[in-house]
């Protein structure tokens, strides 16, 4: 074996080091460095026989020249630039060498990241087919500049960390790397090497598509699904905000188990339909590691979670839906990460994701990481994950989880275990500019899509426009309204009228925001209780204040959403480890409650009173808001395009109300759209008959009243008999 040179053998102590920021100057064809003739290829195979330099039909031998794996090879009369494949030895299989290809990620791409304005950034960093001087193969793209060094391992090269070391592109902190043996549906990590010595295989931050759980690889992928949705695309763009919206919120795993992503499509979206809702809001279906985390601790921001297929499975999931008109809410988590150490975690050995002050970077509550939104690629790195699935998977909005833990820098700590902002305020400035900008993108990336912030503290201009001082956000979930509510529900009829304002309170601010009204799986977990299990009484009673409280809700202002298996009436507190109850169905209890539960959404699109006014305080009067002592309520809700008002009054006490006059908004019949109290909900059918009839009675600022009967713990609606608006 000859002896290396000194700038030979230094060379190859950085790639056995795998400390090599430019493999590319040394492997590959290049001009022998004693000015002879020829070209001399290098390639580095560590354990490896000596393979074969294949140049149009000539073969010609390596060389060892350093034992620990770099072999040589000249070749005489050489053209300029080189073409030639290797034959690994052991394999018999030749590909074009790796390091003979220029890189695959161009300056603008590098300068727009640096910027923290790649909006595309998950087509061009992570594994992607390309074609590159004729060869087909795979670009692997990772941001990792506090690294040493940097390779990418996996089925194409038998998992050897060291033989295809990768190259940094300028000062990006981008490394790079062109295989033209790594093909679609390989799994693959990133070796990296840290400053302090240490190599750690992890998976790709922005893989297309990863193994099921609990193993982490990423892997090749490209999507081929072919879309029929351009009716839906065309007309969320044209009118986003002028429907009604009713949630019905699923997780994926658990509404019933077994189901991959198709088959699920189809069940869900029969469900989804015969019940009414407009939408399915899923929890988090991006990549997570642990079950029990329910997917709100995610690793694989662009990949949806492989338990249930492929990332083509999930496209089809979503075009089915919008093929039977229901729209798609995806839950998306900016607000932390966690620690595993293959994944986001001091990715090349330093606080790249995450601060690397606890008292910024940490989550006291979760014992998760979190993200440093004042770094560009960071920020870079969520709203392009934002892009992808508005864009990518055509998903019509993002509720965006734990939103008030971003706000504030103080969220969930004690005095001294936070750092104030530049003004010595709570605030966090880059939180704030980070979910500013995101609503910019995602209605810039697909035209009439949102988001929604689930943001639980007083935080003013959530949902206003950025422009006019916001947060940019569409909706906000109104905690207040869900806490006060089923406080009230909770308790024994008795008492409620000692409480009688925590329901009528939601009203002093409720055009504040452009609110959803959230019954979500965070109420049915955790020693809550299913929905049902916390309304007080005897079982006939539960079920009564149940459907009362649907009633209350559908006809409140405000959009709805409802978590799985609360039209069953579930009995048991939800688990992600077992299906809903589907059995109940076949119990008149539980089975009135779906039927309620369906008709209240046909109702509630049927009639635009409804919904046509959420935003318009001129929409919406009460027609009786001080009867504590026989705990009522009732209000109208009016359609600012002038149709028909819908009213609705509710008896929250287990005493039926006989000949109970009620203001309304104007003279003649009202016929009676819903009583929960019908026999056919599993009531007592205590009703009007259909139609009550109003006359000059003025009372609570209203010029009529009617007399009549409130059924007891049930609710009515009435509309003046006459067609609603179309």
């Amino acid at each position: 074996m000859p002896a290396p040179s000194t700038a030979v053998a230094e060379s190859v102590d950085l790639l056995v080091a795998l400390a090599h920021h430019d493999p590319h100057s040394f492997l590959g064809a290049h001009t022998p460095d004693d000015g002879s003739a020829g070209t001399i290829v290098r390639v580095f195979r560590p354990g490896a026989s000596p393979p074969t330099i294949v140049v149009g039909k000539r073969e010609i031998a390596t060389v060892c020249t350093d034992e620990r794996g770099l072999f040589e090879a000249t070749i005489k009369r050489a053209r300029s630039p080189i073409s030639y494949l290797v034959r690994d030895a052991e394999s018999g299989v030749a590909i074009a060498d790796p390091y003979t290809f220029l890189p695959t990620v161009g300056e603008l791409d590098t300068h727009l990241f640096a910027e923290g304005r790649h909006r595309r950034l998950g087509h061009v960093l992570g594994a992607h087919r390309r074609e590159s001087n004729g060869v087909t193969g795979t670009a692997f793209v990772v941001w990792a500049p506090s690294a040493r060094g940097v390779s990418v391992a996996g089925d194409f090269n038998g998992w050897d960390p060291r033989s295809l070391p990768m190259r940094t592109l300028g000062g990006s902190g981008l490394w790079e790397l062109f295989v033209p043996g790594a093909q679609l549906g390989d799994r693959y990590k990133y070796a990296v090497h840290a400053r302090n010595g240490s190599v750690v295989m992890h998976a790709d931050p922005v893989a297309a598509r990863t193994e099921v759980p609990p193993e982490n690889a990423s892997i090749v992928f490209e999507p081929t699904y072919e879309w029929h949705d351009d009716e839906w695309i065309a007309q969320r763009a044209a009118e986003p905000f002028a429907r009604p919206m009713s949630i019905y919120e699923v997780h994926a795993g658990s509404w019933r188990l077994g189901l991959d992503w198709r088959a699920l499509a189809h069940e869900l979206a029969d469900h989804v339909t015969d019940l009414g809702f407009t939408h399915v809001e899923l929890l988090p279906v991006m990549e997570h590691p642990f079950a029990g985390s329910w997917g709100y601790q995610v690793t694989g921001f662009f990949a949806s979670t492989a338990r249930f297929g492929s990332p083509d499975d999930f496209r089809e999931l979503v075009d089915i839906m919008h093929a039977r008109g229901i729209g798609v809410i995806l839950d998306w988590v900016p607000a932390h990460f966690p620690r595993d150490e293959w994944a986001l975690a001091r990715f090349d050995g330093t606080a790249l994701y995450e601060h690397d002050d606890p008292r910024r970077g940490a989550h006291p509550d979760w014992g998760t990481l979190i993200f440093n939104y004042g770094r560009n690629e960071v920020r870079n790195f969520l709203l392009a994950s934002a892009a992808t699935w508005v864009r990518d998977f055509h998903v019509d909005a993002l509720r965006v989880d734990a939103v008030a833990s971003m706000l504030y820098l103080d969220y969930s700590r004690n005095p001294g275990e936070w750092i104030p902002n530049a003004l010595g305020g709570r605030e966090d400035f880059d939180a704030i500019e980070l979910v500013r900008e995101l609503n910019d993108v995602v209605a810039a990336e697909a035209p009439g899509t949102f988001a929604i912030a689930e943001e639980s503290t007083a935080w003013s201009g959530v949902s206003r426009p950025v422009d006019e001082g916001g947060l940019g956000f569409r909706y906000k979930w109104n905690m207040g309204w869900m806490h006060d509510t089923l406080e009230y529900f909770s308790r024994e009829a008795i008492y409620r009228r000692f409480h009688h304002h925590e329901l009528t309170f939601s009203m002093v601010y409720a055009y504040s925001e452009h609110y959803v009204l959230p019954l979500s799986h965070d109420e049915v977990v955790h020693g809550k209780r299913s929905l049902l299990g916390r309304m007080p009484g005897d079982r006939w009673q539960q079920l009564a204040n149940l459907r009362a409280l649907y009633a209350y809700m559908w006809a409140h202002p405000g959009k709805k959403l409802l978590f799985m298996g609360g039209e069953l009436a579930q009995e048991r507190e939800w688990s992600h480890e077992r299906s809903l109850d589907w059995e109940l169905r076949d119990l008149p209890g539980h089975a009135g409650v779906e039927s309620l539960v369906r008709d209240l959404n046909h109702l509630y699109r049927r009639e635009r009173a409804l919904w046509a006014g959420d935003d318009d305080p001129s929409a919406f009067a009460w027609l009786e808001s001080n009867d504590a002592d026989h705990n009522v309520y009732a209000f109208a809700r009016f359609d600012p395009a002038g149709g028909r008002p819908v009213a609705f009054a509710v008896n929250l006490s287990p005493v039926p109300r006989y000949d109970y006059r009620l203001a309304l908004p104007e003279p003649g019949e009202w016929e009676e759209l819903l009583d929960t109290d019908s026999s056919y909900y599993g009531g007592s059918d205590v009703g009007n008959g259909g139609v009550v009839h109003a006359d000059g009675d003025a009372r609570n600022g209203q010029p009529c009243s009617a007399r009549l009967a409130l059924p007891p713990l049930g609710a009515v609606l009435l509309a003046p008999r006459r067609p609603p608006s179309a």
